[in-house]
């Protein structure tokens, strides 16, 4: 196009199916350039997916933690268990879900800068997102990173086929589930001046201040037993709905605001006890003050995505984000 060799950007893995294929009818990327599937050659086999049965419970061990809180990527997840395929019909192939991107935009070198410029990077994060988020609509789909590329489709074709099997495992054992996130945070603190009241004039200074002291440490230990009291009734509810956790680690600065971000875990819920878990997981914090609790979702399952495939060997930096 233009005199000019663009990339190929991959967004997720996904069923080769007309549901999927259709779902993506008029669907714009990154740069907005219009999105499809690239699936194997005609001579590639389908993996038979294993059935979802496998899966086991979920372990409050589970999960190293990922960066980030807005899910642009698919950060490290905790190996969920494998199974023999399951007999049963032929499923469909595993395909990339994919875009076109400039060469002089998304090679390596620009990338590395690009990644600087956050303006830049939400914009190409949010796209990425509504693409993943369309697929998740419609069926599986397991979230590759953020900026991955390959110089041209066949080079895409090589990942796909030497990653066909993880793929199309991970895909049969998160079938019909979704993540949500549930996050507890903190009230700010109350203000560290001492009190001026009748009972404090009588003191000095001194004393005074140290009164002071004492009943702020006071409070904030309530405060912090309240967020271990909230922290037990999650965990303890959303046993009852989820599959899997993984836990991330807990927001600061600017992403948690002027409240004390104290958990942030991903959980991997069937579709239908999404709402089930949404209003448990709500109510969970009633009677604490000084807590509150957000779950969002349901997402597109990020946090319990495979790995984005490896390069080529002879292309260097391919497949992967700076």
């Amino acid at each position: 196009m233009n005199g000019r060799q663009d990339l190929t950007y991959v967004y997720a893995a996904a069923p080769d199916t007309p549901e999927v294929r259709a779902s993506l009818a008029g669907v714009r990327g990154v740069s907005g350039a219009p999105v499809s599937l690239l699936p194997l050659r005609t001579d590639s086999r389908p993996t038979a997916f294993p059935t979802t049965a496998s899966l086991s419970p979920a372990s409050p061990s589970t999960g190293p933690p990922s960066a980030g809180s807005f899910p642009v990527g698919s950060p490290p997840a905790d190996p969920l268990p494998t199974t023999d395929p399951a007999p049963g019909p032929d499923p469909a192939p595993v395909a990339f879900v994919v875009s076109r991107v400039a060469s002089d935009e998304f090679d390596e070198r620009t990338l590395k800068a690009r990644f600087e410029d956050l303006e830049w990077l939400e914009g190409v994060a949010r796209a990425h997102h509504e693409v993943v988020q369309t697929v998740a609509r419609h069926d599986t789909v397991l979230p590759l990173r953020l900026a991955t590329v390959y110089q041209n489709d066949e080079r895409a074709r090589g990942a796909l086929a030497a990653q066909q099997h993880v793929f199309a495992e991970r895909i049969g054992l998160l079938r019909d589930r979704s993540e949500f996130g549930v996050k507890l945070y903190l009230g700010p603190t109350g203000s560290s001046e001492p009190r001026e009241d009748a009972a404090d004039a009588s003191l000095g200074p001194g004393k005074a201040y140290l009164r002071s002291r004492r009943a702020q440490h006071s409070a904030q230990e309530v405060r912090y037993r309240h967020a271990q009291e909230a922290a037990d009734r999650v965990e303890a509810l959303a046993a009852r709905f989820s599959t899997h956790r993984v836990r991330h680690p807990a927001q600061r600065g600017a992403l948690a605001g002027p409240e004390e971000n104290v958990l942030n875990d991903a959980y991997l819920v069937p579709y239908d006890r999404g709402e089930e878990f949404r209003t448990a997981l709500t109510a969970a914090v009633e009677g604490l003050d000084g807590v509150r609790v957000e779950v969002t979702g349901p997402w597109a399952p990020y946090s319990f995505a495979t790995p984005s495939p490896p390069p080529a060997p002879e292309a260097s930096g391919e497949g992967t984000a700076p």
